[in-house]
């Protein structure tokens, strides 16, 4: 839930409130009683920092290293590439053996 700054535009008495977004606004001051409290416009309370999700994260290319791990790897072979060619076949007899 978004928190609302308001004011009083009589007394002074300001206040932030946790309100849904649907909640009505509030009117009455609660300091001085009358009506003349008035939601303020604020800054967002967040900041994005980083590099973004979209514009550098997945737009092509590998995806960057996370560092994150998804899951156990010990024991865990890497699958053979899907277009690769098959091996020959292993044939016994001639060459050297040791």
């Amino acid at each position: 839930m978004p928190i609302y700054a308001y004011r009083c535009e009589a007394c002074g008495f300001a206040k932030d409130v946790l309100q849904k977004i649907s909640d009505p606004q509030l009117t009455v001051c609660l300091s001085c009683g009358k009506e003349t409290f008035k939601k303020q416009l604020t800054a967002a309370g967040f900041q994005l920092k980083g590099t973004g999700w979209y514009q550098t994260d997945f737009r092509g290319g590998t995806p960057p290293a996370t560092g994150i791990s998804t899951g156990p790897t010990e024991g865990v072979k890497p699958a053979a590439p899907a277009a690769a060619p098959a091996a020959p076949a292993a044939t016994s007899g001639g060459g050297d053996s040791a």
